[in-house]
């Protein structure tokens, strides 16, 4: 089997707790090539997504401040262009994402955009019947942040495959 069989590369991202990002103990977890390259990428994305379970896309960039959701998880497919994220806040870690990715954000895991091309296009979502806030990374609103957090439930699906694996058995593992 070849690796277009096997379907996209997965890597997982942990970041803990530091006192003004509150993160999650469940990884990051970025598809690599999970979008295909031809006809219009970013429909495809949207559609993709609401086929399994993450409805209401949204067509933007990705902020330039570090920020997460308190109440909500997230997926952001990246339709056009790249960008450099700092994920998990200032003690986290950077991240090249590119035309073609997908990456699922854990509630409470801080994402800010470094740089980005002139063309980035990105989609994004969140489970079906969560909606998000949006908090910015400060020490003063760490412990509410917090108590929200624990409090979101896993999706009932992969944003990209539609079942339990791969996004799944990554978070109940680590939970």
């Amino acid at each position: 089997m070849d690796d277009s069989e096997r379907g996209p590369k997965v890597e997982t991202y942990r970041f803990v707790d530091d006192g003004t990002v509150p993160n999650n103990s469940l990884p990051l977890v970025v598809y690599r090539g999970a979008l295909e390259e031809s006809g219009d990428r970013a429909a495809a994305c949207e559609r993709m997504f609401d086929r399994n379970g993450w409805p209401g896309a949204w067509r933007n960039g990705i902020y330039g401040h570090h920020h997460y959701h308190s109440t909500a998880h997230e997926v952001l497919g990246i339709a056009a262009g790249h960008a450099r994220v700092r994920l998990g806040g200032e003690r986290g870690e950077t991240v090249e994402l590119r035309a073609g990715d997908v990456v699922v954000i854990p509630a409470g895991v801080a994402h800010k955009r470094e740089t980005a091309s002139p063309d980035l296009l990105v989609i994004g979502s969140y489970p079906c019947g969560q909606s998000p806030d949006i908090c910015r990374a400060e020490p003063r609103a760490h412990d509410k942040a917090q108590q929200r957090i624990a409090t979101v439930p896993l999706p009932a699906a992969d944003p990209v495959t539609g079942s339990a694996e791969p996004l799944l058995a990554c978070w109940t593992r680590s939970s």
